[in-house]
């Protein structure tokens, strides 16, 4: 099994997305469906608004008996009545007339748009000077002007915002067909490692990647549940394992990828039936030791035990995986980017690609990137940086100066 750690692109590992199925949809209320994926395409059941709708304070008018009417040669018309908010006017328009309306109430039959307030003066109860002409469908939302009936509102894989939770309101739905979020297991191992809460002895340290793992999978919308510390030993891993993979959707194991005496996540998962290795190396750095395969089509994560490995490796492979099975669009979930300018120059060796962490500064030239160089078990490159800069597989290095592009960390 030593052979096999040959490294794969990052391209090649992202084209293994559809090897894994999306989860099923479920029906939930309207009020938790934000921030959640669209299980299903939904059409318009009617027009929004259904009626024509006023979008200032003002007077409902035909814009006929308007034109041409001026301060020095005002319009004068007749006011028939008022069309409340909530209501359905019971009159109508005719040219020479006009009716008070509110933002938002209903356009009477007959008129055709809106004198804003601002540019009339009611004489008496009944006799209105208009002082500015106005243009057919003026201050007016027509029916069906912000959707038609039929129209498709929402597709299939389309993220809830606030909006979109508004715009199913409109139309009365108060529940929605959704993805169902991934249950994704996190699982650590090392016999150095030891629960947060313990006292910590020579030669051990804290699991630190159960609760940065836990925390990264919070922010992609899935569930993670720890299945706590394992020590190096395979069959205790494999035993874990089972039991982690039938109650998820997703499992990550963070330590013993590494090829050497101590892989024990390669081992456990060669020795599980229905298991099959399709990563064991990516060309990227830090991270290189990274493990992909499936069990039961759920996808099975090795990820390197130092926690910046662990975070990278997450951000630039994992993540995609989770959002595919989510039913996200592939580019929903993409870092915020910034460009920037690299303030030294940075080296990296070709055949794979660099995340560099940087932070990010503002200057007399403009918005800085400098660079925060520091081995991949040093947490502290990743809490002070901004940003992730990647170095091209086939690139040597990057020169101060550079514009670059600092893909802004969560």
């Amino acid at each position: 099994m030593k052979d096999f750690f040959k490294v794969a692109s990052i391209e090649q590992v992202l084209d293994l997305r559809n090897k894994f199925p999306k989860l099923e949809t479920i029906t939930v209320p309207l009020a938790d469906a934000c921030g959640r994926i669209s299980g299903a395409s939904i059409v318009a059941p009617e027009n929004l608004p259904g009626f024509r709708r006023a979008t200032m304070d003002g007077y409902a008018v035909r814009a006929a008996s308007t034109f041409g009417a001026t301060e020095s040669n005002p319009a004068y018309l007749t006011i028939v009545g008022a069309s409340r908010m909530g209501e359905s006017p019971n009159f109508s328009v005719k040219t020479g007339e006009a009716a008070r309306i509110s933002t938002g109430a209903m356009l009477p039959e007959g008129a055709d748009s809106v004198v804003m307030v601002e540019h009339t003066e009611a004489l008496d109860a009944t006799t209105l000077e208009i002082y500015r002409s106005a243009a057919p469908g003026q201050y007016v939302v027509q029916p069906g002007e912000d959707f038609a009936r039929e129209d498709i509102v929402l597709t299939e894989g389309q993220p809830l915002r606030p909006q979109e939770i508004g715009l199913l309101a409109a139309f009365g739905i108060d529940s929605v067909q959704v993805c169902r979020q991934p249950v994704i297991a996190v699982i650590s191992t090392g016999d150095e490692v030891t629960p947060i809460t313990e006292p910590l002895h020579p030669g051990k340290v804290r699991d630190i990647n159960t609760h940065t793992l836990s925390a990264l999978i919070r922010t992609c919308g899935a569930t993670p549940v720890s299945y706590g510390i394992i020590s190096d030993d395979r069959e205790s891993l494999q035993r874990i394992l089972t039991v982690a993979a039938e109650a998820s959707d997703m499992v990550l194991i963070s330590g013993g990828s590494s090829v050497g005496s101590r892989d024990v996540t390669i081992d456990a998962l060669s020795h599980l039936s229905d298991t099959h290795i399709l990563i064991h190396g990516i060309s990227i750095s830090p991270g290189k030791p990274t493990i992909l395969a499936t069990f039961h089509r759920k996808a099975i994560w090795g990820l390197p035990g130092h926690v910046v490995s662990t975070m990278v490796v997450f951000l630039k492979v994992v993540r995609p995986f989770i959002h595919h099975i989510s039913g996200a669009p592939p580019t929903r979930f993409q870092g915020s980017v910034r460009s920037a300018r690299l303030s030294r120059n940075v080296a990296s060796a070709q055949g794979r690609v660099d995340y560099i962490r940087v932070k990010l500064r503002e200057s007399e030239g403009g918005l800085m990137a400098d660079p925060i160089l520091g081995k991949s078990g040093l947490i502290n490159t990743m809490v002070k940086a901004d940003g992730l800069v990647e170095i091209g597989l086939n690139v040597e290095g990057l020169n101060e100066g550079a514009l670059v592009e600092v893909e802004l960390l969560v």
